[in-house]
């Protein structure tokens, strides 16, 4: 290694002069020779192997590794413009330009007190910011993998020579890597929602990821639509000792194939309308707990508290439709000619309060389900942070679909009981021994079930509900990733 470091100049060296007072031709002459130390074979560009092979030599902190792919990448995601695959000097000179200024952004935004240096204190309350929570000795560990003169502080130089050939752009790209919730869809849509920067929500990127999700979610839930039918049917139904097999082919012998889907029509059109009320409902109780705070991002009890609050208005206002695909589930072969002809049929033999069976359950149901699946994957994004984060905040494909799975899946068990208890109050019908059973407080409903059925009664039809959450995660993932590239929505 140290050979190949005689053979580069420093670039903790050549970086320093523009802190020197020194005018912008000589910083372009600097640059100019970076540019020719990098161009190995001197052919007026620099490839991803001379780039690689260039930062390796200098000790450079690696955030690609040895993957030529990645390196690749890295290459076209700084600047390549005319896209051949390599940067020529001026797309380098550019880069280093733009990617200066935006650090010393970061670097000021980090220095809480403005006195040009990043301490341990700083570097903890940025992170926590961004509900990445770090301890002492972490926080000193990520301060001394920068600081190079041992001050354990951090200062411009040091700041800019350890992220100048980093892809990271701003503080706000953790939260950026870690986006899931329009990412995946397991059929409910209680999640907290996801952070937006302010240039997001300026660009116009924004709606087009809920474009993006919507139709993810859609494919997925159409996809698992047979598992979904069959978990509201054992949760209705279970009781009469009805097997997953035995629903399934029940299903099939009374509606034929296309019974699987009875309800899905429906389940899909409340997509649109569910995502849209709640991220504006959450951007409104943002902003009444940020107050003068502008620009602030929430802590992560504040986030849940918002996400929770924008998951009921939006489970108030599209209730109806949720009560309408309980029922178009559950329907028999010709009980229905549609959705318009059961919302008539119900608003006649039930009133308007049937639109609103179960709506109790269902509202305190998000209170669980949105705090575990918060909490969860917060906690398995820190532990990913802490223990292999390596200068870059992006956890890979497998690991986020991981982390969300889980976190979902776990909110999803710790509510079922609740949700249980709400699909059996929608499906509540003509029958007058129903009503009656529907109209009891929700205390009495569980005491009703756990005594009748006991406590795994609290869990008919948990067994399809997690059969699909793989298939429902994977085809939302590669459908979303889809729909974002055809909207013009950058990775």
């Amino acid at each position: 290694m140290g050979e190949a470091r005689s053979r580069f100049p420093s670039c903790w060296t050549w970086a320093r002069c523009q802190d020197n007072g020194v005018s912008d031709p000589e910083r372009e002459k600097r640059w100019a020779e970076l540019f020719d130390q990098l161009d190995l074979n001197k052919d007026g560009r620099i490839d991803a192997n001379e780039l690689r092979t260039g930062l390796s030599a200098w000790g450079t902190p690696s955030f690609f590794g040895e993957s030529d792919t990645m390196c690749q990448w890295y290459v076209c995601a700084v600047g390549d413009t005319n896209h051949d695959g390599q940067l020529d000097i001026k797309e380098f000179t550019q880069y280093l330009r733009t990617h200066e200024k935006e650090l010393r952004l970061m670097f000021h935004s980090l220095d809480r007190n403005n006195d040009g240096h990043i301490d341990v204190a700083e570097i903890q309350l940025s992170l926590h910011s961004l509900g990445v929570n770090v301890s002492t000795e972490q926080a000193s560990r990520i301060l001394q993998s920068i600081d190079r003169d041992g001050t354990m502080t951090i200062d411009w130089s040091e700041w800019r020579d350890h992220f100048l050939f980093n892809p990271l752009h701003n503080m706000e790209d953790i939260a950026h890597y870690w986006k899931h919730s329009l990412m995946l869809d397991i059929g409910e849509q209680l999640t907290v929602p996801d952070e937006f920067s302010e240039k997001e929500r300026r660009s116009g990127v924004v709606w087009r990821q809920l474009v993006a999700g919507a139709m993810a979610g859609a494919v997925s839930r159409t996809g698992t639509a047979p598992l979904d039918r069959l978990k509201v049917f054992l949760q209705v139904h279970g009781s009469s000792g009805v097997s997953l097999l035995g629903g399934l082919r029940g299903m099939v012998q009374e509606g034929g194939l296309r019974s699987l889907w009875r309800g899905n029509g429906i389940n899909v059109l409340k997509i649109a309308p569910e995502s849209a009320i709640k991220f504006m409902a959450y951007e409104q109780i943002k902003w009444l707990i940020r107050g003068s705070k502008e620009g602030a991002s929430l802590r992560v009890q504040e986030r849940f508290i918002a996400g929770s609050l924008a998951g009921a208005t939006a489970q108030t206002i599209i209730y109806p439709m949720e009560v309408l695909k309980t029922r178009l589930t559950l329907r028999k072969t010709g009980q229905y000619s549609g959705m318009a002809d059961c919302a008539k049929q119900i608003l006649r033999k039930e009133g308007v309060r049937a639109f609103y069976k179960g709506y109790v359950p269902n509202t305190l149901g998000i209170i669980p389900y949105a705090g575990i699946d918060l909490a969860v994957y917060e906690t398995l994004k820190n532990a990913w942070l802490q223990r292999y984060c390596m200068g870059s905040a992006d956890p890979g494909v497998l690991v986020l679909l991981g982390c969300g799975t889980v976190s979902s899946t776990c909110g999803q068990l710790a509510s079922y009981p609740l949700a249980l208890i709400r699909t059996r109050m929608q499906a509540q019908g003509e029958n007058a021994n129903e009503m009656i059973t529907s109209h009891l407080l929700l205390p009495f409903f569980l005491k009703h079930i756990v005594s009748h059925e006991g406590v795994p009664g609290l869990y008919r039809g948990i067994a399809p509900n997690f059969l699909k959450v793989i298939p429902a995660v994977s085809i939302s993932y590669v459908v979303y990733e889809h729909m974002k590239k055809a909207l013009g929505v950058g990775s």
